[in-house]
């Protein structure tokens, strides 16, 4: 197990925690999770990267595993993957165009409908794009996918999670949030010139704070929730979104197996069932904020929550 002293010290450098030398080193002694036959475990943006990872590592341990995508024939790329790699796996395959909340809400109802039980709900889909695009929603478009539509569907699924418990909640966020605040006065990005990097990070502080305020109202239920960031991975929606990183760091990239190995983690193993509302990196709490400038508001926060609520037509509780 790396020491405390030399774990900060590769986080704070960044180049060495975020890439494929700080998970070598940290990975170090870490022990096997344990074994998750009989338990259910949904993940979105499971056709590729972090989440195709996701999806093989909780399968490899024996759960049953849901695939939420959008496109029923990747899904089933997807799923096939995971069956070569596995010969035998419980894997199925549910639609869900998280920009889209009619999907989220049918598909949400599919799924209670048919799954016995939901004990971990993995909220990874993400998209980053160029230019201000609206949903078909009308809301834009990285806020609409990021973060609105995973609200739906936890909001959806809270009761399922509630009936399984112990259960838990993960969200998938990055590592390029430490770079920006709440903008719960901007959510949309209407104020000023549009910036893709810039509007996702921000939609992944705003995932960090929801996964802080799940875990308030869901404290003492059996429900926990945690965030985490996978460090810089080697992902089709790295190598399309940001090309010039990309190119720049690819030498040193975790591979998606890397990148989701917390993912995995938060969902099976003990620890993270101790605590809530945490925000993780190779299997280790990490703050929140490294920057002055980033500290949102309770107000802040209310309102953020507010927004959600109103944008994605959810009960206020």
């Amino acid at each position: 197990m790396t020491s405390s002293l030399l774990d900060t010290a590769l986080d704070l450098s960044v180049l060495g925690g975020y890439t494929s030398i700080g998970y070598r080193i940290r990975s170090r002694g870490w022990t096997a999770l344990p074994r998750m036959e009989g338990k259910v475990v949904l993940i979105t943006g499971a056709t590729s990267g972090l989440g195709l990872a996701a999806a093989d590592g909780f399968a490899r341990l024996g759960a049953a595993v849901w695939l939420a995508v959008r496109n029923r024939e990747r899904g089933e790329v997807a799923r096939a993957t995971i069956l070569e790699h596995l010969g035998e796996a419980d894997v199925h395959l549910g639609l869900c165009d998280l920009s889209r909340l009619d999907s989220v809400r049918q598909f949400a109802e599919g799924f209670t409908a048919e799954a016995p039980r939901l004990d971990v709900l993995i909220n990874n889909a993400g998209v980053l794009t160029k230019e201000r695009e609206l949903s078909a929603d009308g809301i834009e478009l990285t806020l609409a996918t990021n973060v609105i539509a995973p609200f739906l569907l936890t909001q959806l699924l809270i009761p399922a999670l509630e009936h399984s418990i112990p259960s838990r909640i993960v969200n998938v966020s990055s590592g390029g949030m430490y770079t920006q605040k709440l903008r719960a006065d901007d959510l949309q990005s209407e104020q000023e010139d549009f910036d893709g990097p810039t509007a996702y990070a921000r939609t992944k502080r705003a995932e960090v704070v929801l996964s802080e305020m799940w875990a308030q109202q869901l404290a003492g239920t059996g429900v926990t929730v945690h965030a985490m960031h996978p460090g810089w991975a080697d992902t089709p929606g790295v190598r399309s979104s940001l090309p010039r990183f990309y190119r720049a760091t690819r030498p040193l990239l975790r591979s998606p197996h890397q990148g989701a190995d917390t993912i995995v983690w938060l969902g099976a193993a003990a620890e993270p069932a101790e605590t809530s509302g945490g925000f993780w990196h190779d299997r280790r709490r990490r703050p929140t904020h490294l920057l002055p400038g980033t500290r949102e508001t309770e107000v802040e926060r209310d309102r953020l929550w507010a927004e959600c609520v109103a944008l994605s037509s959810t009960p206020a509780n």
